[in-house]
């Protein structure tokens, strides 16, 4: 009985992503033909049919979308052993780490703790405004990692090739004027909100916009998003001078602000570091956990609101006990 083969894998994945048998023949250098012969051993051997003639070409089945996902974490596998073996082959001469994020405020040290983690010969940044934007320079390779944030629409995008894990579980803190009196309270309200200016990034680079606004929708009131900033000074600024605005709970007060927890937490941010499975970091995805949980918990000092917080919800940050521990 035929055996599976990594030709048969790509030919599977190349109809799938394709959409068309005709344009996964070419794509792979094959005649229709070959391509038809390929797809009924696959079928043959795995028993049943993956793929459905439509008007516009092939959709896959119900068995059709399991073979393909499977086929995909495979052909990743073998992506990455090859890789590894390549860079032994030559030596081990590392090059460049390429690590993208979008802000965060342990970000430096987490470079700093890549460095030693590593084989590197030196580590290059790029910081974006979006998630959205991000995933796709990991996508296509043009950095090797980075640290995101979830984003609405993330589960439909294209993640071959990533290995995705979540960090943390954020809360999102409230930035407040140093003169308003809810900044004499532990907590805040955040129906206590609703009659404030708020600042917020440009609509297209907000990920969790939908998050927000049911947040807020919950405790009685739409948003009114006066000010749209991308700027953390200029940010800090319109909230010294009267509005209001959500921010990450390490911020810390002073120059006119003050940070505060919302009470019961009521807008959560999961915060997720992507390994590409070639490259610098190609099979040590848990070193760079490590490094970017050791990073995380050097911000927690900067603000005792959430050092506190912390204490109080271990469930948020299980991920980042275990790496720790094990570290």
């Amino acid at each position: 009985m035929p055996e599976l083969e990594i030709r048969h894998l790509r030919a599977v994945c190349a109809i799938a992503e394709e959409g068309s048998l005709t344009k996964a023949a070419t794509r792979l250098g094959l005649t229709q033909p070959a391509m038809s012969a390929q797809l009924r051993t696959v079928e043959r051997i795995i028993g049943g049919r993956l793929f459905d003639r439509t008007p516009t070409g092939s959709a896959p089945t119900d068995l059709g979308r399991q073979v393909v996902g499977t086929a995909r974490l495979v052909l990743d596998e073998v992506e990455q052993l090859v890789t590894l073996a390549r860079g032994r082959s030559r030596g081990g001469t590392p090059g460049p780490l390429l690590v993208g994020g979008v802000p965060t405020l342990f970000f430096g040290y987490f470079v700093e703790e890549l460095r030693k983690a590593i084989p590197c010969s030196e580590v290059r940044t790029e910081i974006l405004p979006g998630a959205s934007d991000l995933l796709e320079l990991l996508v296509s390779g043009q950095v090797h990692l980075g640290v995101l944030d979830r984003f609405e629409g993330l589960e439909r995008r294209e993640l071959r090739g990533l290995e995705i894990r979540r960090l943390v579980s954020e809360p999102q803190f409230v930035a407040l004027p140093e003169t308003d009196p809810l900044g004499a309270q532990e907590e805040v309200d955040l129906a206590q909100l609703a009659d404030r200016d708020w600042v917020s990034r440009p609509d297209e680079i907000v990920g969790n916009r939908l998050q927000i606004l049911t947040a807020c929708a919950e405790a009685g009131f739409t948003p009114r998003f006066t000010h749209h900033v991308n700027e953390a000074g200029t940010a800090r600024g319109l909230v010294a001078n009267g509005a209001v605005s959500f921010a990450m709970p390490q911020s810390r007060g002073g120059d006119g602000i003050v940070i505060r927890p919302l009470r019961g937490a009521p807008l959560m941010v999961d915060l997720l570091l992507a390994t590409r499975r070639e490259g610098p970091a190609a099979g040590r995805a848990d070193d760079v956990f490590a490094a970017a949980a050791r990073a995380y918990r050097e911000v927690l000092p900067r603000n005792p609101g959430y050092a506190t917080w912390w204490r109080e919800h271990p469930e948020a940050h299980r991920e980042i006990d275990a790496a720790l521990l094990l570290g």
